[in-house]
């Protein structure tokens, strides 16, 4: 490793200061106690990605309300909660006190699962597929916006550095944000209608903890991929003009944001542009363009653009055409990305799966000892299926899981989660 290799430089965010450049993205793993609380499993994931020494993690879509969730075994951030997570987080700052961490608080809107909870929609036209949401106005949202900031709070209470207030993947900010949002009411129809809803939920976050050292951001999809979806020119169209991404960003930092996580697509809709495939290994490309409009838009020489969909680099082994391996390995492109000014920070997501320790051992030259990702996709296969999440690969626990998932339900017909 070269001394001044920009990838383990420090990085500022706000007021905190991430050791590294390298950041884990949330990923979703089914596997929270009945009550939301962290598991022995969720503990498992969360000490090696502390030991494994990334500059931040991001802690998993973590929900503050029960009636519109994706997962049955997910994350909750409510009252009840709280001894817990304080336990929690000060377990893993006792094992790496530098590394950050930051809570995703989500809400899944019309992707929630009906099985067990209620899908709902801003839309009095559904989104093909989601016919049987509920439409929401108002007061719903109205909710939606205290539930953030409550949770947002009991997220600082408990001891995390920060928060992820999502606007990505298809979950509700997505689907207020998107032109397919086109009823008129107070956060659908124009632009300016629907960015408030980000607006609002970030300045009364802000109000309601004055903190300054407690730092806000969002992960956002710059563009879904599909007609009406985040990105594109109308409601009917999935011609892609980032206008209104470009200035969701700016509207973001004037109000509070110190940090954007740039994805792209939909897991539900567009999986591939969200994090590109073997089949598909060229939408990775896209993403340094989606990078860059994020990085040009922000005001602020302070305001850290992470980008995503870099765990398909790996060690440039992956079916790349027109470019050398050395040249297109994870290494290469953070380095390359952040002296360039096109990114501040590479975030991965399935890659932490295969190998938590990955940072570490990069950090330390010893590339040959990393479990480099297969992007098998059986991770997203468990949870797809409501199953406990891991890597199949390396993990014989999920690689026994994953075989008998398969023996006793089949093969997976669609992957969309």
């Amino acid at each position: 490793m070269e001394e001044k290799e920009l990838l383990f430089t420090p990085l500022k965010i706000g007021t905190r200061t991430a050791p590294n450049r390298i950041v884990l993205n949330a990923m979703e793993c089914c596997d929270a106690l009945d009550n939301g609380d962290p598991s022995p499993a969720t503990y498992k994931r969360y000490e090696d990605y502390f030991r494994g020494q990334a500059g931040l993690v991001i802690l998993e879509a973590i929900t503050p309300q029960y009636d519109y969730i994706a997962r049955r075994n997910q994350l909750s951030i409510k009252e009840h909660n709280i001894p817990a997570l304080k336990k929690f987080i000060a377990h893993l700052k006792e094992i790496n006190p530098e590394t950050l961490i930051f809570f995703q608080i989500t809400h899944s809107g019309e992707i929630s699962n009906n099985v067990y909870s209620q899908r709902i929609r801003v839309t009095e036209e559904p989104l093909p597929g989601y016919e049987d949401a509920k439409l929401v106005r108002e007061d719903e949202i109205e909710q939606v916006i205290k539930d953030y900031v409550l949770g947002s709070q009991y997220a600082y209470e408990v001891g995390a550095d920060g928060v992820d207030l999502k606007l990505c993947h298809g979950y509700l900010g997505t689907q207020i944000l998107r032109p397919y949002n086109k009823d008129n009411w107070k956060y659908g129809g124009s632009w300016e209608n629907r960015r408030q809803f980000a607006i609002d939920i970030y300045d009364r976050t802000r109000a309601a903890i004055p903190d300054e050292n407690f730092v806000l951001g969002s992960k956002i999809s710059v563009w879904e991929g599909f007609p009406g979806g985040v990105g594109t020119a109308g409601p009917d169209t999935a011609l892609m003009d980032l206008t209104e991404t470009i200035d969701l960003v700016k509207q973001l930092e004037a109000h509070g944001a110190s940090y954007i996580l740039e994805s792209a697509g939909s897991p539900s809709h567009t999986l591939d542009l969200a994090h590109p495939d073997r089949r598909t290994p060229d939408y990775a490309y896209m993403h340094f363009y989606f990078q860059k409009v994020c990085k040009e838009a922000v005001q602020k020489p302070e305001t850290a653009i992470i980008g995503s969909a870099y765990s398909i680099y790996r060690d440039g082994k992956q079916p790349f055409c027109a470019v050398k391996p050395e040249k297109n390995n994870l290494r290469f492109w953070g380095n390359k990305n952040i002296k360039e000014g096109i990114v501040d920070a590479v975030a991965i997501g399935r890659q932490a799966f295969a190998d938590p320790y990955l940072p570490k051992k990069m950090m330390e030259g010893n590339e040959k000892d990393i479990h480099w990702c297969t992007l098998c996709d059986h991770c997203v296969e468990f949870l797809i299926r409501q199953h406990h999440v891991g890597c199949a690969t390396y993990d014989p626990h999920f690689t026994e899981e994953y075989v008998k998932m398969v023996k006793e339900e089949g093969k997976l017909k669609a992957k969309h989660t």
